[in-house]
């Protein structure tokens, strides 16, 4: 087995056939940011689309009602088609906010995940990847991702998951025993993450074949000019064969390289079409953060785009203090790869905090469910269709009635649904008590 290598950063002398600028022909003035975002989405990606639908939820109290329930006091009620852009103005909205509605985007890849193998999946196949390693915890969302889409598109995918096999396997870890390989790795084993993917990356690949992270891949594509697709592979050419040396993409958990953030200026760019939300009214963009990777790409790519957006990420796993560490650490590494393309200036402020990092309404250890949080999500799902999971998306949805009924800022509250129900199997099993108690019908 090699250890794969990037190539020197050596300057480049053209104009690369996706507008990529090298850093000899780089001109005086960087491209504004609609510029660069035109030359940043000119490539190929995952999704055939980044469309998404936009729904409306008009928040009712309910009168002489007092306690009992998440959302005893409320009542929700959905509309398919609000009124956006020039007409959002002249709409007496009352109390409402918006939903995303990205959990719609695949049927076994959450929303948010799916964004951000967006950029990523199209560089590992260009780059003649053969097999791709990650890890998780027993339901990681994540590794469901990665094994679904990575067989979707011809790949092995190679899961390494925190802990021992469940009895009954259900939810993402089903998903991902079907369409992945797995290894369930001791959690002492499992503290020293990158050493473990290292180890496991190196065995996959064997004595013949190579190991690259994603950074290295995007550092290439950029130095190569080969953002758009690779000169190197041949698409229509057998991998992981007898006569062909595997090549093994390590991609970390959760997806936090900076090259995930793409994704998500994909998917503002398309929302702030002037048809759908535009780019002048304010907006108080509400989501659920495991790593926070889903927060800062927003955050950057509204920055950029100068858009009068405040993204409001509701803190799940960690402190404060570490959130806005991964905060600068993204930052930092999206401004050193694209540094060719971008005017640092409309990223003056980055450094000083682009994202609104709160406490969920209920704090909690990571993965625990409260009493009353299965019955909010039923209530949810049962007056709007929309499915919620009690980790993730609940937090968001709290958040955002919190906001909203609070009237907090004369900003338009919008939800990012990440997805995530199928983490309701396997909360099933551990909550069973919990579960248990939806045999009783919601009172109205």
């Amino acid at each position: 087995m090699k250890l794969h290598c990037c190539p020197a950063r050596t300057a480049l002398t053209t104009i690369n056939k996706n507008g990529f600028p090298s850093a000899q022909a780089l001109p005086n003035t960087k491209p504004s940011g609609e510029e660069f975002m035109s030359k940043l989405l000119r490539r190929r990606w995952t999704l055939l689309s980044p469309d998404t639908n936009i729904h409306q939820i008009t928040v009712s109290s309910k009168q002489g009602q007092k306690g009992g329930g998440l959302f005893s006091n409320f009542s929700f009620l959905k509309n398919n088609q609000p009124h956006l852009g020039d007409m959002m103005l002249y709409e007496n909205q009352g109390l409402s906010f918006y939903i995303v509605r990205d959990d719609l985007l695949h049927p076994f890849v959450n929303g948010n995940k799916a964004r951000k193998l967006d950029g990523l999946l199209p560089l590992i196949e260009d780059h003649g990847v053969t097999d791709v390693v990650t890890c998780g915890g027993c339901q990681s969302a994540h590794a469901a991702a990665v094994a679904v889409s990575c067989a979707e598109r011809g790949l092995k995918s190679h899961l390494l998951l925190r802990g021992e096999q469940p009895q009954i396997l259900s939810g993402y870890n089903l998903i991902s025993t079907i369409y992945g390989n797995i290894t369930y790795v001791p959690r002492t084993f499992y503290a020293h993450r990158e050493e473990m993917l290292q180890t496991h990356a190196s065995m996959v690949a064997g004595h013949t074949g190579s190991v690259v992270y994603c950074s290295d891949i995007i550092d290439s594509s950029l130095a190569s000019q080969t953002f758009e697709c690779s000169k190197f592979v041949q698409r229509d050419a057998p991998r992981g064969t007898e006569n062909h040396s595997r090549k093994v993409a390590i991609v970390n958990e959760g997806a936090k390289d900076a090259v995930a953030l793409l994704g998500m200026f994909r998917l503002v760019d398309y929302l702030s079409q002037d048809h759908l939300l535009g780019k002048k009214r304010a907006f108080n963009f509400v989501v659920d953060s495991g790593t926070g990777t889903t927060a800062v790409g927003l955050g950057l790519a509204a920055m950029y785009l100068g858009l009068p957006w405040k993204i409001t990420a509701v803190m799940l796993a960690d402190t404060m203090d570490t959130y806005r560490q991964q905060e600068r650490r993204l930052i930092a590494e999206f401004k050193r790869q694209f540094r060719f393309l971008l005017d640092s200036h409309k990223l003056n402020g980055a450094n000083d905090g682009i994202v609104h990092w709160v406490d969920r309404c209920h704090p909690r250890k990571f993965g625990n469910v409260l009493e009353g949080e299965i019955e909010a999500c039923q209530q949810v799902a049962q007056e709007t269709g929309i499915p919620l999971d009690p980790v993730y998306t609940l937090a968001a949805w709290e958040m955002a009635t919190r906001i909203t009924c609070a009237h907090e800022d004369d900003s338009n509250v919008v939800i990012l649904h990440t997805g995530g129900t199928l983490g309701m199997f396997g909360l099933a099993q551990r909550y069973k008590s919990y579960f248990g108690m939806l045999n009783t019908a919601i009172k109205s």
